[in-house]
């Protein structure tokens, strides 16, 4: 017997139908981003992404030059 002892987690073997026409019901009352709010967000993410990596990159050159400089003393 499928009994979820969450009640905020179905029971997915009891009536798989029943579950899927849920999640259609809730996926049309999702408000999803227009085009030009994905393009924005996907170039922010990006752009953070490639300032991140810089800023890591960065340090790892600065400890690696320290570090070389104190090995070599």
């Amino acid at each position: 017997m499928a009994v979820s002892l969450n009640p905020m987690m179905p029971a997915f073997s009891k009536n798989p139908v029943g579950f899927l026409k849920e999640v259609k019901v809730e996926l049309t009352k999702v408000t999803w981003p227009t085009r030009q709010e994905v393009m924005r967000l996907t170039v922010i993410v990006v752009a953070v992404s490639v300032a991140v990596g810089i800023y890591i990159g960065g340090l790892d050159l600065v400890f690696t030059k320290l570090t070389d400089l104190l090995i070599k003393k």
